[in-house]
Order: structure tokens, then sequence, then C-alpha cells
């Protein structure tokens, strides 16, 4: 399952973000820092309107929708990377996520205090993406020591890794987030894939704002949004607060209610979206009297590997993918009118999944 960790400096508002998004209390949400020791985590439903309008057409129950594990990361400070606050902890949790959404405070509240005692969003983010950097090198510096007996015996390999972590180290001094393919390619990127670093990660900054900055953002958010346009990250403007309070609502009163501010959709919801681009994924759908059910696959997936998404036996034993997108089989109505009108595909092995195929494969085992 994707998983998404939810960082930030003590007092920005993660815990209380983090209830939110699990509709939950099981996060404490105090006014004083290391509140968060053991990372919180929550599995959270990503929203698909598609799936209520399938549940209607294949007449079935059940819906089961596509998910994300949140984990609730407690609050970094500065000297994190060398231990300070609970930083070795708190570390080692980031490292298995694959994606980061860092928590920037970008509200004025004199009743909660800030970890520095002033509000700096850049300042804030780049204390963070420091002690991510300085812990990420002290983890290269360990691993170069091993490989240097087998880089003065010529090992190809070693040679390989060695260059792609003295190269990462390099940038790391920049204390931010690396885009690996603007460095690297081939080989030495695939290595650098594989390097379990936590500056590699795809970041969403999550602007947090007070209700009345919801729609229109502050000086603050704009600041966030260039920093993040430099990095290549992605930035979504959340309140906090309204999105705890939103879990109280019916789905009716809450679009009510984000219609009164100005916005069209929740914060939440906007925030997976963001998860999903990052990191470049896309939903397919299986359909039926049984169920209806999404599934996540990386975009560009061949129908086999998505095959293998559902069950390993499936890949291993592929036939081919039978493919009704999703608008086709909603204007013809069932399976039977969509295979009559054509619209239903017979795709082989290199068939690249589309975002809303609805897809059933056929297999031998």
């Amino acid at each position: 399952m994707l998983r998404a960790g939810i960082v930030g400096l003590p007092n920005v508002g993660k815990s209380t973000l983090f209830n939110a998004l699990t509709s939950s209390k099981n996060a404490q949400s105090e006014n004083y820092p290391f509140c968060t020791i053991e990372p919180n985590v929550g599995v959270v439903n990503v929203p698909d309107e598609r799936l209520q309008v399938l549940k209607k057409l294949v007449k079935t129950d059940v819906v089961i929708p596509t998910a994300i594990e949140f984990v609730d990361i407690a609050g970094l400070v500065k000297g994190a990377s060398k231990g300070e606050g609970l930083g070795n902890q708190f570390l080692h949790n980031i490292r298995e996520v694959d994606a980061i959404i860092q928590v920037v405070r970008c509200f004025d509240d004199d009743n909660t205090i800030h970890v520095a005692g002033k509000i700096n969003p850049i300042d804030d983010i780049e204390t963070i993406n420091t002690e991510l950097a300085l812990a990420d090198m002290a983890s290269i510096e360990k691993r170069i020591e091993r490989l240097t007996k087998q880089v003065k015996s010529g090992d190809k390999q070693a040679v390989l890794e060695y260059n792609v972590l003295t190269k990462l180290n390099e940038l790391l001094s920049e204390a931010m987030f690396i885009n690996l393919e603007d460095h690297f390619d081939g080989d030495e990127l695939e290595f650098a894939r594989n390097s379990q670093l936590m500056c590699i990660k795809p970041v969403i900054y999550a602007a947090n704002v007070s209700e009345a900055d919801l729609a229109t953002g502050n000086a603050y958010v704009e600041k966030v949004k260039e920093y993040a346009s430099k990095h290549k990250a992605d930035v979504v403007v959340i309140s906090a607060k309204i999105e705890a309070e939103l879990v109280d609502l019916s789905p009716e009163e809450a679009k009510a209610y984000l219609s009164d501010l100005g916005v069209t959709s929740s914060g939440i919801e906007r925030m997976i979206q963001s998860v999903y681009k990052l990191l470049d994924l896309t939903t397919f759908i299986t359909a039926g009297e049984k169920e209806v059910r999404a599934w996540t696959v990386k975009s560009g997936s061949k129908a086999p590997k998505a095959a293998g998404v559902i069950h390993t036996d499936f890949e291993k034993g592929f036939i081919r993918a039978e493919v009704t997108g999703y608008n086709d089989f909603v204007s013809a109505g069932s399976y039977a009118a969509a295979r009559d009108k054509g619209l239903t595909r017979l795709e082989g092995k290199d068939y690249i999944i589309q975002d809303g195929d609805i897809v059933h494969f056929r297999f031998n085992v």
C-alpha cells in the first residue's frame, strides 16, 4: 500500500491534519513539542465518484476504493539528524514512506507557540530539509566507506555505486530535495532510485492557513509556492482546523460549508490528488456483481503488471485483458451493451493501462 509521511516542525498542525485525514481522534493534538512520539498510522480511502456510479450499473452492494496509508511522524527540530529531540527514531520512520507531506505553518496565532519563536515558513522548510539532508549524508558516507576496497579492486558495480553516492553527497550539501532525473540516467538512475534516501522522495508542502485565508492564500503561502516551484515540489493550501471540522459533517453539509468559504473541494482531496500526481499513479477498476474495486498502478504500466496487482498468478498466467473505458461503459450501461457497441476491446501484453479502465483479466495458472 502507498505510504505518505506527514512531517513538520512541532505545532504546525500535523496531528490536527492527520486526525482529519483519517476521520479519527487517534492522534493527540496539543500545544507543546513532541506530543507525537510513536508514529500514528491511518488508512485513508481515495475519493473516486466513478465507483458509486459503477455500483449502480453492475448492481453490487460492495465498493472497495483504493487507499493511502498516512503516517503522522513526530515534529522534527533543528539537530534531529544528530539525535536532538527524538530525531533518530523520526528519521527512520520517514525513510519508510513513498512520499513526504511537509506541513508548513502559514498562519499567525499568538496562542499557539512556534518552536523557533517566529513565523517564517521558508526557515521552517529549510530546517527540516537540512536535517533530512544531513541524515542522508551521514548514511551515504558510511556506504562510501564500505565500498572503498571494492572500488580499488575494480569492481564495476562498486564503482557505479561509489560514483552515484559521491554525486548524491555533493547535491545534498545544498540541503534540498533532489530530482534524480536531472542528474542521472541509465544504471546510475536505477541505483539512485533504490538508495532509500529521504531527500529523493516526492514532496508536497501543505501550507496550513487560517479559515480566512483558505480561498485566497496569503503572503506566507506565496513564499512557499515560490520555493516549491524552484524545487519541483507541489503545494496544497489547507486549513487543518477546517478539515477537522469537516469530519463531523455529512458530505452535503461539507460541500456547502466549503462553498461558503470559497473553495470547491477539501484540502484532503486535493492532497490525495497531489500524491497521485507526484508519484505518477493511475487507477483502473474491476467491476461485477461481487464488487466494484479500484486498483492503483504506476502510470505506463502494461496489462500483465496491472493484473499482478490483483494477484501474482494473474501476471504469471496472463493471456489478455478485456478493457472498457469508464465513459464508454457508463454510456453503454452494461457489459453486454458495451460489447454489442464495440466499446469493449481485447488487449494483449503490450497494452498500457489507462486511468479509469474497467478491466477483466483472462489468465491461465
